[in-house]
């Protein structure tokens, strides 16, 4: 009985163990990113390369990166060749291959692995609706039979939705051998979820835009008392605060309102690098000031300046999403109206 019982805990190890050897070895998905506008459906297409190498017939995955221009036309034609998109009756879109890069990649299960990553543009026929339409694909899979491909919606403007969710996966039918393709039904959207949704995305940058916040609070911490000297002195009085706090907050708003509508309609674009170190001046400055008067009864001007920089950081967000010029306008005051609405809320809480 001890001998069975050593041979069963044996068994059961060994079972174990080559299961986490699978599961560790599990092969990486495709993984497609959609995001929706009113026009077109721009796609974001993660192809892992040994994956892909077993269905595409070229050797890809030996320096990728530098022979990618070698295999880069026969891929698109590969790609045009394995996915399209149709609206009914049998409408089918225009796809374009754009730009392509070798990358690694780790997933979950398998891991870090090599992937190609490729843009694609899908465009239907004039007046026909992008939010409802059929994606068919079966790159890879029409091969590797056991690969699957992850479809997820990243930006859709008329539902509010900034951030991946998943709404579907293609793979091979196990009971009829077939790739389904998947249906894209997008019809609940509308201009009010797209301005809600600009509001909480306002409201959720400051949030997490930490340095936004430090520097309009670091300004506002001596913005109630009196300037004695080269010192700050003492209280300046509730009326005296609140007129001085309002200043300051209208000129940042002002400031940052200017180039978040600038940057956003894309007449003003700056490598993000100098808009941070900027930002992190700012902060500085505001710093030296709170500790000791720099430029005492400036603030205002000071907040307006700055506020500038600060817009500069708030426009690539609405500048990556590459609206329309209605749903661009909503989302500028939606956006704006979120960032007011959270800094009010943590100036008043403290």
């Amino acid at each position: 009985m001890t001998k069975l019982l050593k041979a069963a805990l044996l068994f059961l190890w060994l079972w174990c163990a080559g299961a986490r050897h699978v599961l560790a070895h599990e092969q990486p998905t495709t993984l497609m990113a959609l995001d929706v506008s009113s026009q077109q459906v721009s796609m974001t297409l993660h192809l892992p390369l040994s994956e892909l190498e077993l269905a595409f017939g070229h050797e890809i995955t030996i320096n990728p990166a530098q022979n990618l221009p070698r295999w880069q036309a026969p891929l698109r034609d590969y790609l045009l060749t394995h996915l399209r998109a149709v609206t009914a009756p049998d409408q089918r879109w225009t796809v374009t291959v754009g730009e392509m890069q070798v990358g690694r990649a780790t997933q979950t299960q398998s891991g870090t692995f090599q992937e190609v990553t490729v843009q694609l543009l899908l465009t239907p026929s004039a007046g026909v609706t992008t939010r409802r339409f059929t994606l068919h694909y079966d790159a890879i899979m029409h091969q590797v039979v056991t690969h699957k491909a992850l479809v997820s919606i990243r930006h859709d403007w008329e539902r509010g939705q900034i951030g991946e969710q998943q709404v579907g996966v293609i793979r091979v039918d196990t009971g009829t051998s077939r790739i389904e393709p998947l249906e894209i039904n997008l019809e609940q959207g509308s201009w009010w979820a797209g301005f809600v949704g600009m509001v909480w995305l306002g409201m959720q940058h400051i949030k997490e835009g930490t340095d936004h916040l430090l520097f309009l609070l670091v300004l506002l911490l001596p913005a109630t008392l009196l300037v004695n000297g080269k010192r700050w002195g003492g209280f300046g009085g509730s009326r005296y605060s609140l007129v001085r706090l309002l200043k300051i907050i209208t000129a940042f708003t002002l400031g940052h309102s200017i180039t978040l509508l600038v940057g956003a309609l894309g007449w003003l674009r700056l490598p993000p690098q100098p808009v941070e170190v900027l930002i992190a001046f700012s902060i500085l400055v505001s710093a030296i000031h709170a500790m000791r008067p720099v430029f005492p009864g400036k603030e205002v001007y000071v907040a307006a300046g700055f506020g500038l920089v600060h817009g500069l950081a708030f426009a690539t967000v609405l500048s990556d999403l590459q609206l329309s010029a209605g749903p661009l306008a909503l989302s500028i005051l939606g956006f704006n109206l979120g960032i007011e609405l959270m800094q009010l809320f943590v100036i008043a809480v403290t």
